[in-house]
């Protein structure tokens, strides 16, 4: 990925990127989609779109200088790490703390469902800075190099689907971090997250897209050869139809997505659509892959066929990256009408 140039299509071309926006990873996603692995196609994105951003946007000069390279190359693997055991959609909830010795940070505390975990590289990890205020305003991101001491990971997570994909609990103990390897402004680190998150739903949306799109040709063909009491599946109306709405649901998706993203290009607030975009098409994946799957008779059933896969990897569309109930609630609260 990183020898075809698609690792850093967002990013400048000093480093090797491509200086697209966020209709160039909205292609990517849905085009990793389409691969029928969830797991490979949330590797790269996690990597592009949802760890290295906040280098991106909130990195010096010398912390540039020193990732972008290896990263855009792929040479090195990039990892976020928000989520904990108690706080996912819930950032301000984190509890790991980083408390200032010198010129270093000391670390405690644990992520929990972080992919690249295992194999990654460069982790971006936020921890509670200021116990004292609120929540929002006491978080720090920080750069920590897989070695770094006190910093390991604590287990690799078994996952229903996802499976080529490693997710990992990351555990710090006492794990003592240069003060340059903070990113951005002290305490301020909520506020990256929460800028990251407009860009990582949109991915998840067109990657999603690009699953149910796929997931969609292959029944088509499938039906069309199967043959049932005397005639094919394809043969058969209510099949047709169902299929034929799927489509339809489909393509509204993925314009919602689109649309979504061309905002966000445009420097807009697209919150409400994004929230829409992700939430629609993080539910409907799933319907998608059960009709899909339903069709394909006793033979999607079998861990052989792609679409038995697909189901699996489908599932946790609709939590990860912000649940459906936490969109909702992102959409409802930009709904009210105010006299």
């Amino acid at each position: 990925m990183g020898d075809l140039g698609f690792l850093g299509i967002r990013y400048p071309e000093e480093y090797g990127g491509s200086n697209m926006n966020t209709l160039g990873s909205v292609i990517l996603a849905e085009e990793l989609g389409r691969s029928t692995f969830g797991g490979f196609a949330v590797t790269v994105t996690v990597h592009t779109d949802m760890a290295s951003p906040h280098l991106a946007n909130f990195g010096n000069k010398a912390q540039k200088d020193k990732y972008f390279p290896d990263l855009i190359a792929g040479r090195k693997i990039c990892a976020v790490g928000v989520t904990e055991p108690d706080a996912g959609s819930d950032v301000a909830g984190i509890r790991t703390t980083a408390v200032a010795d010198g010129d270093h940070y000391v670390l405690n505390g644990s992520k929990m469902f972080i992919t690249n975990g295992v194999k990654g590289d460069i982790y971006f990890i936020a921890a509670k800075t200021d116990t004292q205020v609120k929540s929002s305003r006491g978080i720090t991101i920080f750069i920590v190099e897989k070695g770094t001491p006190g910093f390991s990971v604590g287990r690799a997570l078994d996952k229903q689907g996802w499976r080529c994909s490693d997710t990992a609990e990351l555990v710090f103990d006492n794990c003592r971090v240069p003060r340059e390897n903070i990113l951005g402004e002290l305490n301020k680190g909520f506020y990256s997250i929460m800028r990251n998150f407009q860009n990582e739903r949109t991915v998840l949306a067109a990657q999603s897209m690009g699953e149910a799109a796929k997931a969609l040709e292959m029944t088509l063909q499938y039906v069309q050869e199967r043959k049932a009491f005397g005639a094919t599946l394809w043969d058969k109306q209510t099949i047709r139809q169902r299929l034929a709405m799927l489509q339809a649901k489909v393509e509204a998706g993925r314009q919602l997505t689109y649309h979504a993203a061309w905002l966000d290009a445009q420097g807009e607030d697209a919150v409400k659509e994004v929230s829409m975009a992700k939430a629609y098409c993080c539910e409907l994946v799933n319907e998608v892959m059960y009709t899909c799957l339903q069709f394909h008779g006793g033979f999607g059933y079998i861990r052989e066929s792609a679409i038995e896969r697909m189901s699996r990897d489908a599932r946790v569309q609709s939590i990860g990256g912000g649940a459906t109930e936490v969109m909702l609630e992102e959409i409802a609260k930009r709904s009210v009408v105010v006299s």
